[in-house]
């Protein structure tokens, strides 16, 4: 770190161009007097590049790797040769962030100690006070590089940045030219930096400003509050036309994107004002309740600008979708209205609820789900098999689509013809040809078609009857490997379900490779979550047993000045799992079944192999400190052990 606007820059020469710091060398072999290259073969003694040593030292590469980053910077010209490591990036199978963090630590950068959340709030705050200009925040995004916080140095306050490879030359160049005084340059991990660049590219609501500058009490008077008829037609067109309620319309949908929120609910409160909810994290919380606000207004500029809806029908549940865009990004909303009963007669009460679909919101890989080692393995296991069936459970809400989609990604190359069929098309995945199904094409005669359509990979977005169930598993009985969902409780019982749908049980049996009940558990926010003591006879009477002497149980605690959760006591989800993979045994039991299934005796089979059951699942989430007792109980308890 350096006063008046300089930063440190360990591998940089006066010209720009990287070179090896006094205590370091490039070479690589040994070298001849006049400087030029000896014939040896690369021989790693000989290695004195200190990134790529401790890389080695670290095992987190092989000598065969370096030996081909070698080969490749050997071949370069003298005046273009960048440090050996950043040539050992591009070399197959070596992790690029390892070597970035292992370069920075190197070169005696500092790690961002700060939680994501504060890193946003941050950065909200920067925006606030228009510190830097649209160019400047530009070239800082283009740059991968964020503000992330404050420290108090010896001469003042020191502005904090982040990136994924601080040893860049162009990074303290950049920060130079920023309206700051002093600043020091941190490394900050990828996954982390990838998710703080979305929040940083995200735009003003320029809505919501319109809405908190008081519009909605200008445009809109306190006429509605004692109307006792019902709204006519003129007087809704003409609150319609009052920019106060496209306000308030735009700035959820643009605020609900903002705050990653996947359902937007909207409903008419007690005294006939517009009660708007926002669902984080599986929670809903109100975000704004207008009391100067018709309700039948606000719903019909909500039906106006939603596609395939009927502004004037309130008898009956309607569906539709809404697309905007937000930040240069198109974002798509699902719509689904519901009359309801209040206990004003006078009123037309609608229910609306949007699923906001955001594609850069959809987890592409099995781990950033955030599944345990032991149910990784088995679905891992079970997505790489050539054939058969992977069925994933649990009630509405349990993240059952997004398991879904995260795993025929996993898997996707040019090389397969990867098929899916949903009802909606949710999110749209690069390289998979995702049929949409419609009036004209139902789920039978699309899953009839796709058997002709040589896939390789299939995925049916749900096996609601017999009908699509025996044309899934037919999928995955003729060389097709196939991803679907059912609504059980747990895993066993997605067998019995099947076996009541029709299925026969020899093609359960031989088509399935593995069942997975799934739940979306809150995790406790790391900055605000406190210690708790909980009496012995209770952990016995909730399955813990053999409890180390050193756990630590959390309770999660509703801190309105924390910076990470806001609040909440939570901060993010993660997913436990059920996973029952098909063994010899199992599928033994299967085939034999009588008249029903034996859930009890597949369980008990399935435990015996090593299953761990969700409630088990919870219980170890406890016992890491991950989420709390009380969470525990609200998502999977269903009686005392």
């Amino acid at each position: 770190m350096q006063p008046d606007n300089q930063s440190a820059s360990a591998v940089q020469s006066e010209d720009g161009r990287e070179v090896a710091p006094p205590v370091s060398s490039y070479e690589l072999s040994e070298t001849s007097t006049n400087g030029t290259e000896a014939s040896e073969a690369f021989d790693p003694l000989h290695l004195r590049d200190r990134v790529v040593i401790k890389l080695l030292f670290g095992e987190f590469v092989t000598e065969e790797q370096v030996a081909q980053a070698w080969e490749r910077w050997r071949k370069m010209s003298e005046e273009k040769r960048p440090a050996l490591w950043r040539v050992l990036m591009t070399v197959s199978g070596v992790d690029a962030s390892t070597v970035r963090e292992e370069a920075a630590k190197t070169y005696a950068f500092d790690t961002v100690s700060v939680p994501e959340e504060a890193i946003r709030q941050f950065i909200e705050k920067v925006k606030e006070q228009d510190l830097f200009s649209d160019e400047q925040w530009r070239e800082l995004i283009d740059a991968r590089v964020l503000p992330v916080g404050q420290e108090d140095g010896k001469d003042g306050r020191v502005m904090v940045f982040g990136t994924h490879e601080p040893t860049r030359h162009l990074v303290s160049e950049l920060l130079k030219r920023l309206p700051v005084r002093r600043f020091e340059v941190q490394y900050l991990s990828e996954d982390t930096l990838d998710t703080l660049l979305q929040a940083a590219s995200s735009q003003r609501n320029q809505y919501l400003d319109a809405v908190e500058e008081g519009e909605v009490a200008v445009d809109l008077g306190s006429s509605f509050d004692q109307q006792e008829s019902l709204v006519d037609e003129d007087e809704l067109e003409s609150q319609m036309s009052r920019s106060a309620l496209i306000n308030l319309f735009e700035a959820m949908l643009v605020e609900a994107v903002h705050q990653e929120v996947s359902d937007i609910h909207i409903v008419p409160g007690k005294q006939r004002e517009v009660e708007i909810h926002f669902r984080k994290n599986g929670e809903l919380t109100p975000w704004h309740i207008n009391k100067r606000i018709h309700p039948e207004a606000f719903l019909a500029v909500v039906k106006d600008n939603t596609l395939n809806v009927d502004r004037f029908e309130r008898q009956k549940a309607q569906d539709g979708f809404i697309q905007r865009s937000v930040d240069n990004t198109v974002i798509r909303y699902r719509v689904s209205i519901l009359p309801i009963t209040t206990t004003d007669s006078s009123l037309h009460a609608e229910s609306v609820v949007i699923r906001v679909l955001d594609d850069r919101r959809v987890i592409s890989s099995l781990r950033e789900l955030g599944l345990p080692d032991h149910t990784y393995k088995k679905v891992d296991r079970a997505i790489r098999q050539p054939y058969g069936m992977v069925v994933l459970t649990g009630p509405t809400g349990s993240g059952k689509s997004t398991t879904l989609y995260a795993a025929p990604q996993e898997l996707v190359t040019p090389l397969l013809n990867v098929i899916t069929v949903e009802d909606p098309v949710e999110y749209v995945l690069p390289g998979v040809r995702q049929v949409k199904l419609s009036h004209k094409l139902g789920m039978e005669q699309a899953m009839r078609s796709i058997l002709r359509h040589d896939p390789d990979i299939v995925m049916v977005g749900e096996m609601r009857d017999r009908e699509t169930a025996e044309l899934a598993i037919k999928l995955a009985n003729t060389g097709h490997l196939t991803f679907s969902t059912l609504h059980t409780n747990d895993a066993p019982s997605a067998l019995s379900r099947l076996y009541k749908m029709g299925i026969e049980p020899f093609l359960i049996a031989s088509s399935i490779n593995l069942v997975v009940a799934q739940r979306l558990i809150r995790t406790l926010c790391s900055a605000c979550k406190e210690p708790e003591t909980i009496a012995d006879e209770m952990l016995e009477a909730y399955g813990f047993e053999d409890v180390p002497a050193d756990a630590t149980f959390y309770r999660h605690t509703r801190s309105d000045d924390c910076p990470v959760c806001g609040g909440t006591g939570f901060n993010g989800r993660r997913a436990i799992c059920e996973g029952l993979p098909f063994s010899d045994e199992i599928r033994k039991h299967i085939v034999t079944a009588g008249e029903v299934i034996d859930e009890q005796v597949i369980t008990k089979t399935a435990l015996d192999e090593g299953m761990v059951t969700l409630q088990g699942a919870a219980r170890q989430a406890v016992l890491r400190g991950e989420t709390s007792l009380q969470e525990m109980l609200r998502v999977v308890f269903t009686g005392m052990q």
